[in-house]
């Protein structure tokens, strides 16, 4: 069995990585998300840190998960879907709007519970 916090920090990372490419960039977070090198890289971790909550809930990790809303995970999975089965209709809005406002959230949250565990 893998060790939740050890998917909590991929999570973490992956956030970091986002918000590295973005700020490495110097291009605004609109800008970014429809770069034709950023995007991808931005969309890969945003399918990255949805595998890791994916596996947390497939390992019954729970208690970890109920830090996070059932909105946010939920969210952040569909988000996953649609980036991986139509890639070219995904919503640029939606991708800025899990930047600017989800993944911020999830990293004080896990910033929280690493600190706990």
């Amino acid at each position: 069995m893998y060790d939740p916090y050890e998917r909590l920090k991929k999570i973490y990372e992956c956030i970091e990585n986002i918000e590295f490419i973005i700020s490495d960039s110097n291009l605004k977070v609109t800008q970014s998300i429809e770069d034709k090198i950023i995007k991808p890289a931005i969309r890969m971790n945003i399918i990255r840190i949805a595998e890791q909550f994916n596996k947390l809930k497939d390992e019954n990790e729970f208690e970890i998960l109920e830090a996070f809303t059932k909105e946010d995970l939920r969210g952040i999975n569909a988000v996953r879907n649609y980036i991986a089965h139509d890639y070219d209709s995904t919503d640029d809005h939606i991708i800025e709007d899990v930047i600017r406002y989800n993944l911020p959230v999830f990293k004080e949250t896990i910033k929280e519970l690493l600190k706990a565990g």
